[in-house]
């Protein structure tokens, strides 16, 4: 059989674009012969829609947007993803799937496992279905899913579910197995889906048609690499990764060979597919960020201008007299390497000015972190001048290892509306550096070369304050994503005081990040929509 599948990148809340997608890709795949078209996960409402679902008005226009669309089908019929009502005991919606042929709603599925670990909380709004059946379509008996009823135990976190959807329907008879996914990007999330899927098809014999969205929605990236999985478990088909696309696979085909992006590859489209996302469905066109000669600004920058355009993205240096001149000059040359717009505007006077006014307050007090972080609290009303001014975002530029650990400033460089970079560690914002070089010198290699340094007093460096980052990162990644305890850390043969001075960091900034702009998930568990944690606590693990 033919299946289409429209890969699209949904706006939450936008019915009327949504569906004006739907049926251009609806079109299209009709025109290329595609017996059945399938869409994501709530393709005419956007995932995840969160509290949006409880204005009174989101579902009804979600509903008449689903009837539109029904009378514009053919004898082709046309899976989509929508919110529905219910009207048991329990929760007063589902998470759904329509089937609409010849201008009517043919049938509705409801989705069986509700994901409530990570980033998902979808038993705060959807009643699970009951039970499931399958659906004859184009002659065929098809079981429709959606996102998590296809995962199996080997392939989540823990045993969630005791029953499966896909061992239900393929028990009724089921030949093919649709599933409409908003699965969101993580790092090796694309190999992860490719394996599960494959697993499940060959376990049961039947074929499956995945199909993903792409786009970004706040702090998460959906990535699309949508797959047609032959019953023997073999791909037939594979859509390209973050980008709409529309294509017809067909079971029968004979299997084919799936290369996937390098991480660092995967990594760098996500976050620029973040960033472009992030802003234009905001209402942005373009962003202003600092650039301090250091490798995370520069990251950052390279990341903006692919996804903005160079021409609606503003570099600024702000040097003190602590700044070194290689680092002015490294940002100018990233600035010019990039075809960015770039500013040079000092702040050493306005910090003189500023201590000056605590000179008998602090009268006696030796110098410390307080007027360290009075620079880049001064670049950051810096650069939110220029924002409300020339109406540009304001991008942050930290990454994990540093807000993990508290080694930034709160209302400085912590300063902005969208933390590109925020999930990834440090190791991999220099695998990303070589990267963005991998054809010709982008960032400035001495950015690459030199130790990373804040800047903020004389020949400091991050290492002064912090353990290596080959260090740091292992563990921060043990504890925050692994979510292992102190102990089983120290088992894992790192230094005892060094870990415990890492998980001390963690837990006492996160205040902090609870003030930080909203990050673009990339890891398993990143700081913010994943991990609620509470400020106030006295748990040592």
């Amino acid at each position: 059989m033919k299946i289409g599948f429209a890969q699209i990148n949904p706006t939450i809340g936008d019915m009327a674009g949504n569906r004006g997608k739907i049926l251009e890709s609806y079109h299209a795949l009709v025109a290329q012969a595609a017996a059945i078209v399938v869409t994501p996960e709530l393709a005419l409402t956007g995932y995840p829609p969160l509290d949006l679902l409880f204005e009174s008005d989101f579902v009804p226009r979600n509903l008449a947007a689903l009837e539109d669309l029904a009378a514009t089908t053919g004898s082709v019929p046309l899976v989509v993803g929508y919110v529905d009502r219910h009207h048991g005991t329990g929760n007063p919606l589902r998470n759904a799937a329509a089937v609409l042929q010849n201008g009517k709603i043919v049938a509705r599925v409801f989705k069986s496992l509700l994901p409530t670990y990570d980033v998902f909380d979808e038993a705060r709004y959807f009643e699970p279905a009951e039970t499931v059946s399958i659906v004859e379509l184009s002659g065929s008996p098809v079981g429709i899913t959606l996102c998590e009823d296809i995962w199996t135990e080997p392939h989540l976190p823990r045993p969630y579910y005791p029953n499966s959807p896909v061992g239900d329907l393929v028990a009724q008879g089921a030949t093919l197995i649709l599933n409409l996914s908003a699965s969101p990007f993580t790092m090796g999330k694309p190999q992860q889906r490719l394996s599960m899927l494959s697993d499940v098809a060959r376990k049961h014999k039947v074929a499956i048609a995945y199909c993903n969205c792409i786009g970004a929605n706040d702090q998460l990236v959906f990535d699309g690499n949508s797959l047609l999985i032959g019953a023997d478990g073999l791909p037939r088909l594979a859509l390209p990764s973050f980008r709409e696309a529309n294509s017809v696979g067909d079971t029968n085909a004979p299997p084919r060979q799936i290369a996937f992006g390098e991480s660092s590859e995967d990594l760098y489209h996500a976050l620029v597919l973040g960033v472009r996302d992030y802003l234009q469905k905001c209402g942005f066109r373009s962003a202003v960020l600092g650039l301090s000669g250091g490798i995370d600004s520069a990251v950052t920058a390279c990341i903006a201008a692919e996804a903005l355009g160079p021409e609606n993205v503003l570099g600024v240096t702000m040097p003190t007299l602590y700044s070194s001149e290689g680092s002015i000059n490294d940002s100018e040359s990233l600035a010019k390497n990039l075809g960015i717009h770039f500013l040079n505007i000092p702040i050493g006077r306005a910090f003189e000015v500023f201590q000056a006014q605590f000179t008998d307050i602090f009268k006696g007090l030796a110098p410390n972190e307080t007027e360290e972080n009075m620079q880049p609290r001064l670049r950051g009303m810096t650069l939110m001048a220029l924002s409300n001014k020339l109406g540009h975002l304001v991008l942050s530029t930290g990454n994990k290892s540093e807000l993990a650990v508290g080694y930034c400033t709160l209302y400085g460089d912590m300063c902005g509306g969208l933390a590109v970079i925020s999930d990834v560690p440090k190791i991999d914002i220099y695998k990303l550096a070589r990267w963005i070089n991998r054809e010709n010198e982008v960032i400035p290699q001495n950015t690459i070369d030199k130790p990373p340094s804040a800047e903020l007093k004389p020949d400091q460096r991050d290492q002064d304050t912090l353990p290596p980052y080959e260090i740091l990162d292992p563990i921060l990644r043990l504890y925050v994503e692994e979510q292992l305890s102190c102990e089983d850390i120290i088992a894992k043969g790192f230094e005892p005081e060094t870990v415990r001075w890492i998980l001390r960091r963690v837990r006492l900034n996160e205040y902090k990040r609870a003030q930080a702009a909203p990050g673009i998930k990339v890891t398993t568990r990143a700081f913010g929509l994943g991990r609620r944690m509470p400020i106030a606590h006295r748990y040592t693990p």
